[in-house]
Parts: C-alpha cells; structure tokens; sequence
C-alpha cells in the first residue's frame, strides 16, 4: 500500500514561497534523490502547471536540474482538477470521487507519493488519506503568504527530525 507524504520547504512563521525563498545545492540534491525513490507525485492544478517547467529541458540548466527533471518526468503523476481538461506526460486527472481516486491509488501502488500543494494537502487531511507530513524548516520569516497547513493542522505527532543542510530541519510528523 503506498503512502502519501506531504513535504514542502516552510518558513519559520509557517508559509511556503518557492518564489522568496529557494533550497541550496545540497537541498535540491536531497530532493533529487527523493524524486528518484517516489513511487509517483499527486498535484493540485496550480502546483502542477508549476512543475510543467521540468517537462522540456532549458539550455542553462546545470547537472542538478537536469538530474531533477528526469527524475519527475520518469514518475508517474496524478493531478487533482475540475477545471483541466487535459494534463501532459507521464500525467493521469483526477476529476471527481477524491476520496475514492485517492483510497484506490493507495491500495495499488507502493511506495511513496509526493503530495504536493497546501490546498490539495488540506482536502487530503480532512479525508485522513495523508501519513506523513515533512516541513523542511529554513531560517526565513515571511510574514504572509501561502500557509504549509491550509485548514486547521490536524493532531500530529513528531516522529523524525534531522538537519538536511546547514540551516535547514526537515520536521517529520504523522497523524496522532
């Protein structure tokens, strides 16, 4: 049975913003190496059409980016959309029945599933279908913006932490 995994880079006052703040080297290649194990990656609309950025290649890309891109095109992908019509490669849309799409991608898949996007996570927690919750904490306040938790944080219960790169935790909290 897979397991989802709702990890994002938060802010110490609790916001996500890919745009003020980035992972260093180190990071991005922690997170190459998770794309590389994901058993796939579940995406709200407007997380997903973000991450179309990796489905063609850029000429200044360095080796990291490159190595993260083919790590995301090789996975599988579900995007959660009433209004997408359609979604790209390596890409299936989830319409309706959440629930019950997600319930069902659980139970035939293994491994891990990225769950990607704070709105999407919400609607996941109030279904209880998410496991795990990593917050990889950077020394940045940003005073407003897009909360890592969307909706009431849900009663969790600390189970891992680790320095991931010189200024940064990552959090690993499950459902309590």
């Amino acid at each position: 049975m897979a397991r989802l995994v709702f990890g994002m880079n938060v802010s110490l006052d609790g916001y996500v913003d890919h745009m003020r703040f980035a992972p260093s080297p180190r990071l991005f290649r922690h997170f190459i190496d998770e794309a590389r194990a994901q058993a796939g990656s579940l995406y709200g609309r407007r997380i997903y059409e973000l991450m179309r950025y990796w489905d063609e290649d850029q000429a200044d890309w360095d080796a990291d980016r490159q190595a993260f891109a083919a790590a995301w095109r090789k996975q599988p992908k579900w995007v959660v959309s009433r209004s997408l019509q359609s979604v790209g490669p390596n890409a299936s849309l989830i319409k309706d029945d959440l629930a019950g799409a997600i319930r069902q991608l659980k139970a035939e898949r293994g491994g891990e599933i990225e769950v990607a996007g704070p709105d999407l996570a919400r609607s996941l927690t109030e279904l209880g279908l998410i496991d795990e919750y990593r917050m990889y904490v950077h020394p940045v306040v940003l005073g407003h913006g897009t909360p890592y938790f969307a909706g009431p944080r849900p009663p969790l219960r600390l189970v891992a932490h680790d320095r991931v790169d010189e200024d940064v935790l990552r959090l690993v909290y499950v459902p309590a």
